[in-house]
């Protein structure tokens, strides 16, 4: 690498390109002084509003609670039949599933499968597959 000084250290010579430090300094100081002022103008300066403006309605409430809890707790009945507890688990008043608990054994429910009555049993955590049927209208 060649580097040549001049007498005043203006500027260095670097393989053929010509690089001005003082310059080079000059320019970012004042590009640094005078961005400040530029933004601060920019800020200052009022932005044009149309004259036509209507003011918003006011906001809405938010809706209130929906009639009837859509995530209701079941009601759970515990019974004693002989040995055995059962408990019944009802929404809106309609059985929808028991847990059968023997004296000795392991305890099994019984879910209701449809508007019908079918009872479906199953053990343990896992659940029955279950055939979606939905009621449309009940008179």
């Amino acid at each position: 690498m060649i580097e040549l000084k001049c007498r005043n250290h203006c500027c260095v010579l670097h393989g053929g390109r010509m690089r001005f430090n003082k310059l080079f300094l000059f320019l970012v100081v004042c590009v640094s002084l005078t961005m400040p002022l530029a933004l601060t103008a920019h800020a200052a300066a009022k932005p044009s509003t149309p004259e036509n403006l209507e003011p918003l309605p006011e906001a809405l409430p938010p809706p209130g609670a929906i009639e009837g809890d859509v995530a209701e707790e079941p009601q759970v009945t515990i019974v004693k039949k002989g040995e055995d507890t059962v408990e019944e688990y009802r929404v809106h008043g309609e059985l929808y599933m028991q847990k059968i608990t023997p004296a000795h054994g392991v305890p099994y429910y019984l879910m209701k499968e449809d508007q019908g009555g079918d009872w479906s049993r199953f053990d343990g955590v896992s659940r029955p597959l279950a055939i979606p049927k939905w009621v449309i209208f009940r008179f």
